[in-house]
């Protein structure tokens, strides 16, 4: 047997190694991910021993985004999308700029060309779609409203460094390339105006007819009944519509995939696509991480340690800061501030395209690739561990800074109750925590009733449509005092948790028994188990969904079966009646 298939190889010593590194890791507490990144270098060409495939790797890396933006698609509606509009477009675009110009103001220290500085910039301005999914899925963070800002954040990062990926070319003979055939006769402004009209020409084409198609396909495959038909559609539309994307509308690999994604989520397969997917965006992902670690040198380490750092402290600390204060400046809440700017400080794969770019355009030094690299691995794998560190630095700059602790959820507008509502009317009344999907159900039957409801949510924009619908609403943590004080948790006389999480709920009870000793609760619990023991340390009244399910199940059965009784009797004695009056009986 041939042993030069280096498809093969690189897949199987790579994944073995990542495997292994990474069981490591985990063990000892730290992130998987920095095992698969470990596992690149290990198998790259700057270390002895077996050299896996660049190429192919980098290949199978670019699957790896596409069916990762295409699961976030899947979860990632057009309307989430636009509810953080406000917040994303404007972040983006201004966060990236300020972040190119430190980076552009670093290599000009090192007397690098201004063109050559802007680009080492650019390179350092947009974040990592992979990364950043994997941070917020760590945390549980993916489908909360700090998410979705942070996902919006990275759309938006993702459509401009596709313009400037197109722009860069014509451009480069003005920044200082040493390749005259880059110069462009086209006029500037007709490059622009194509490009932008390739983009949005994409995404209107996928809102409009994809939106209707990808969902009609998906259910006609869905009545085959074939599983691996269905899993093939799934593929086909995630990879072969990104594909075509680039190819006709030349956007990105990721952002063909998300919008795929998204217009797919309009069928009710939905979750049976993500579901099926789930495994090939896990191993693609890995593969992701491996590929890195190939691109990286350890020698820019020893040769040139101070501009790593320095570069370092661009991406996590300059990034870090620029997003931060850029979200407090749009009057959103802290923990909201520190989600977006963990998600931020790290670099990725568009980084590598626009340094490799640069370097084909003659407008970047190999320097500048080795730093990028360099910077990128490192900061890939300390974001976990910004991710984890959140919850202690927001409880660290509150407790020293009274600015953060002005700047905390209870500064928000949305965390205060509207003026306009009578307070003696909040007495008695529940307090509903969560407005997810269980916990607008929940709300329709209280309010069916006429109860008295104060709901608490983290969504800013989930709270105005509440009180869009003259609905009492609250927005924050629902622990912090603060928050339930505002919903007159000390003259309520019930608390429902529509919250899947033994710790919140436990947490959230603890504060509001110390407000009110008297409130009672109810609160879902994974299993029996669970609920007895919840009950049995007064914490609150629990239900078991399954539970209900089955109750439900049968009452209908009952119902159904009664009601046949019922019918069989009539029928009976309507019979007899019958056959008495054929008699002359009655």
């Amino acid at each position: 047997m041939s042993h030069s298939f280096s498809l093969i190889s690189t897949l199987a010593i790579g994944f073995a190694i990542a495997w292994a590194l990474g069981f490591v890791m985990e063990r000892i507490k730290v992130p998987a991910l920095v095992g698969y990144l470990l596992a690149g270098i290990i198998i790259s060409p700057a270390t002895p021993g077996f050299v896996g495939d660049v190429g192919i790797a980098g290949q199978l890396s670019e699957i790896g985004v596409m069916l990762l933006m295409f699961g976030v698609g899947l979860h990632f509606s057009l309307t989430d999308l636009l509810r953080v509009k406000k917040i994303a477009v404007p972040g983006a675009i201004l966060q990236m700029g300020l972040a190119t110009a430190l980076g552009a103001l670093l290599a000009h220290c090192w007397d690098w060309p201004w063109g050559q500085s802007i680009v080492f910039g650019l390179c350092l301005s947009c974040a990592s779609t992979v990364v950043l999914l994997k941070g917020l899925e760590s945390r549980r963070l993916l489908e909360s409203h700090d998410g979705q800002i942070a996902v919006g954040w990275l759309v938006v990062e993702d459509i401009m460094t596709v313009l400037i990926l197109v722009l860069l070319p014509p451009l480069a003979f003005m920044m200082g390339s040493s390749q005259q055939e880059v110069s462009s006769a086209e006029p500037l402004w007709e490059i622009i105006l194509w490009t932008l009209a390739r983009v949005f020409g994409f995404i209107a084409l996928m809102l409009i007819v994809g939106k209707r198609l990808l969902p009609w396909l998906l259910r006609q495959v869905a009545k085959t009944g074939s599983r691996e038909l269905f899993t093939l559609s799934v593929l086909v539309f995630a990879i072969g519509i990104a594909y075509g994307a680039a190819e006709i509308f030349r956007v990105s690999f990721a952002l063909g995939a998300f919008f795929s994604g998204m217009v797919m989520r309009e069928s009710r397969y939905s979750h049976r696509a993500a579901i099926e997917s789930l495994p090939l965006r896990d191993a693609f992902s890995v593969i992701f991480f491996v590929g890195v670690g190939m691109m990286f040198d350890p020698g820019i380490l020893i040769e040139q340690p101070l501009h790593v750092l320095a570069v370092l402290a661009i991406i996590i600390l300059g990034k870090g800061l620029v997003a931060f204060f850029l979200v407090l400046l749009f009057r959103y809440p802290l923990h909201t501030a520190i989600t977006v700017s963990a998600s931020l400080a790290q670099i990725g794969e568009f980084s590598f395209i626009l340094a490799a770019l640069g370097i084909q355009l003659g407008i970047l030094p190999q320097e500048g690739m080795s730093l990028v690299l360099a910077s990128a691995i490192i900061s890939i794998a300390l974001n976990p561990f910004a991710f984890a560190s959140a919850d202690f630095v927001r409880a660290f700059i509150k407790k020293h800074w009274a600015f953060a602790r002005r700047m905390d959820a209870r500064t928000d507008p949305m965390s205060l109750m509207p003026d306009d509502v009578d307070s003696e009317f909040l007495r008695g009344h529940i307090v509903l925590i969560g407005d997810g999907e269980k916990g607008e159900k929940i709300l329709s039957l209280l309010l069916e009733r006429n109860l008295s409801v104060v709901v608490i949510d983290e969504n800013r924009t989930n709270v105005e449509s509440l009180r869009g619908r003259k609905i009492n609403a609250v927005c924050g943590e629902a622990s912090d005092p603060a928050i339930l004080i505002q919903a007159h948790i000390q003259d309520a006389a019930l608390v429902i948790m529509a919250v899947e999480n033994e710790i919140t709920c436990r947490k959230i009870m603890e504060t509001a028994r110390l407000l009110n000793t008297k409130i009672e609760a109810i609160m879902p619990a994974g299993t029996d188990e669970e609920a007895l023991r919840l009950k049995e340390e007064n914490v609150a009244a629990s239900f078991v969904p399954d539970d209900l399910l089955a109750k439900a199940i049968v009452q209908f059965a009952m119902e159904r079966y009664g009601r046949q009784e019922e019918e069989a009797r009539i029928t009976k004695e309507s019979q007899e009646i019958k056959k008495a009056l054929d008699r002359g009986a009655l």
